[in-house]
């Protein structure tokens, strides 16, 4: 149990202004929580989400909205060795998880060999979204961060031909009432890889059985390809991820050619000679 102190006042303490102060920014700017909120926080097994899980026992201690959390795990499908991993990580870091179990590895396994992660993702948010509502909770809590953010918004310009971001909240299309939150919205990557290493903390770097299958290839996703680009581009400007994400806060639809909005297309050329 001091081992857990330790660690939660590296966050209040040394990391307050990487971590903390970035996590309950983002929590207010885009009103992620309100009073009496029941919050499903979904641990996967990795750096991310346990520090997302500690940051919100921090907040709920000291903060002044009062809300609750329930701690939840989808077990997939892991090996022994993963779940044990799981389990002890919440156990040192005094994180009281409830574990439920699906089959989506061995559903995905069957029906997408070639490229697992897309439907396995989107199985995993069903089965989250579904236990969200039976613990009563009206929101569901996502660890992904700034980076994922950023490598979202460049993949989606590169491959996707269109502009469009990781939103910091959503409204679920399909479960009534359900939200869907990202409070780790502003913090950075580096700055969680710090912590870890400080602490001594050893996650899972996916909770997945495939890891070892694909790991090989990881270098060669889009994703990765984003995470280098950008690196390569702070190089010679150090605030190239932060201008990025700020270009998405300053959009000048005056100067945009088309655009959509709630299922509608708007052209420049709709205003153009009314001017």
């Amino acid at each position: 149990m001091e081992y857990c102190k330790e660690v939660e006042r590296s966050i209040i303490k040394k990391y307050r202004k990487e971590l903390f102060r970035p996590f309950v920014k983002a929590i207010d700017k885009y009103k992620m929580i309100n009073e009496n909120d029941k919050i499903a926080v979904c641990i996967s097994g990795g750096k991310d989400s346990f520090l997302m899980a500690k940051l919100f026992q921090e907040i709920m201690r000291h903060g002044k909205i009062k809300f609750e959390c329930e701690f939840i795990c989808m077990d997939p499908g892991y090996n022994k060795k993963n779940r044990k991993m799981i389990e002890e990580n919440a156990k040192k870091l005094d994180i009281p998880i409830k574990i439920f179990s699906s089959d989506i590895f061995e559903v995905t396994d069957k029906i997408s060999k070639a490229d697992p992660c897309y439907l396995c993702a989107r199985m995993r948010r069903g089965y989250l979204y579904n236990k969200a509502k039976e613990l009563g909770c009206n929101k569901i809590a996502l660890g992904h961060h700034f980076d994922d953010v950023i490598e979202t918004i460049l993949l989606n310009i590169f491959y996707g031909c269109e502009i469009k971001t990781m939103m910091p909240k959503l409204h679920s299309t399909n479960f009534d009432g359900l939200e869907l939150i990202r409070p780790l919205y502003l913090v950075k990557e580096d700055n969680i890889i710090s912590w870890k290493k400080f602490n001594n903390l050893n996650f899972l770097n996916c909770a997945c059985r495939f890891t070892e299958e694909y790991s090989k290839n990881e270098r060669d996703s889009k994703r990765y390809e984003m995470k280098e680009l950008i690196q390569e581009l702070k190089k010679k400007n150090k605030n190239v991820d932060i201008n990025i994400f700020t270009s998405l806060e300053n959009v000048n639809l005056d100067t945009v050619i088309r655009y959509k909005k709630g299922g509608k297309e708007y052209n420049f050329l709709d205003e153009y000679d009314k001017k």
